[in-house]
């Protein structure tokens, strides 16, 4: 396996496109770029200027170039201006995937897709998708998903070559907060002292399942004592969400956007993944790994990465969901052993290397000469 383009010439020159995307995709891209950089590649990270700042891409070593959220045609030419020598251009996500091939329009330059996440849609936008994912996925050299789901889908819409993606969870990176902060403090702060504490992360909005989420939050009303829900993540929602809270007397906090997720996973008694808006969670992956006990709908992504270490329930079902909960806080014996399951589950998964490998791989099958015969 090579990091460089053929004998003689530079070092493969790679530009990485995403949308703003969500925190899994953009976290997987700075993942994927430093270790692209540690293997001798030049990458340029081409993202809106605010996903810099939030993931610190040129920390990496990668260049990066802002692009807008946008397919208007002054985004698309500052982006084909940034692909104008690449060896390979890679794109993450849906809309991000689009933007490129309208950017290599006329060109040969290899483009590989990763398909995080299924992109959800209502009423005419829905068909909009279905031709936007033909269009990428018919243009693409190689499409990646991260779950069989995603690569069956790309094959269904016209994929040439569609594979299941080794994804790894990037480690945590540091920020201002004490990475050792006591767990007893972290649930102090929230006011979850003699009380459980459940964690769920995500954006507010229509595929994260927090109208799920609320409904069974009004059977747990009845606990003595009533467990605490805190739920990290910002979004259009919000204050629809808030109103019912307040309304209902739901004991639910939306604590915002949070740079200590991590910290906040560690001190809950439970995760919840009510939704079925990602195919490989990152909040699932990230308890696992915490051996956090996590409570999840059952969705064929989600299935797929826990295996039959989490609790799994019905998707959109609010009573089934509200009764594993309660069920898992009146059992600490079935805990302790989704906590191992979980932990024996995650050491199956793909590491940052093997995630670095597998892409490095691709890249070589698109950009190394064929050998003479």
């Amino acid at each position: 396996m090579s990091s460089h383009s053929p004998h003689g010439q530079s070092p493969l020159r790679t530009v990485q496109v995403l949308g703003g995307g969500n925190a899994g995709s953009s976290a997987h891209v700075r993942s994927l770029a430093a270790g692209l950089v540690a293997r001798g590649v030049r990458v340029t990270v081409c993202a809106p200027a605010e996903s810099d700042h939030l993931h610190d891409f040129t920390g990496t070593g990668a260049d990066h170039v802002p692009v807008p959220r946008s397919s208007d045609p002054a985004s698309v030419a500052a982006l084909r201006a940034a692909c104008a020598d690449a060896d390979l251009v890679h794109a993450h996500g849906l809309h991000a995937s689009f933007r490129a091939v309208l950017a290599l329009s006329g060109r040969r330059t290899p483009l590989v897709v990763t398909w995080h996440n299924r992109a959800h849609a209502e009423g005419a936008r829905a068909h909009l998708l279905r031709l936007l994912e033909r269009r990428v996925a018919r243009a693409a050299a190689v499409v990646l998903g991260t779950t069989s789901g995603l690569v069956d889908r790309a094959r269904r819409t016209g994929a040439r070559d569609a594979r299941l993606a080794a994804v790894g969870l990037p480690g945590p990176r540091g920020t201002e907060e004490d990475p050792e902060r006591p767990r007893a403090k972290v649930r102090a702060e929230l006011g979850a002292i003699e009380r459980p504490l459940l964690m769920t992360a995500g954006s507010l909005d229509r595929f994260c399942g927090h109208d799920v989420l609320l409904d069974a939050a009004r059977a747990w009303n009845r606990l003595d004592p009533v467990p605490l829900v805190v739920v990290a993540g910002e979004g259009p929602l919000r204050p629809e969400l808030q109103h019912r809270i307040e309304d209902e007397g739901l004991p639910v906090r939306l604590l915002g956007r949070r740079d200590d997720v991590s910290e906040l996973l560690a001190a809950a008694d439970l995760a919840l993944l009510p939704g079925a808006g990602e195919s490989r969670s990152v909040l699932a992956q990230e308890a696992l790994h915490a051996r956090v006990p996590l409570v999840a709908a059952r969705t064929g992504g989600v299935r797929e990465l826990v295996g039959d270490a989490a609790e799994l329930v019905p998707p959109g079902d609010a009573e089934a969901f509200a009764d594993a909960v309660v069920r898992l806080l009146a059992a600490p014996e079935h805990r302790e052993r989704l906590r191992e399951s979980g932990a024996r589950q995650a050491a199956t998964w793909p590491s940052e290397d093997d995630t670095v490998a597998q892409v490095l791989s691709v890249y070589d099958e698109l950009t190394q000469p064929l050998p003479m015969i």
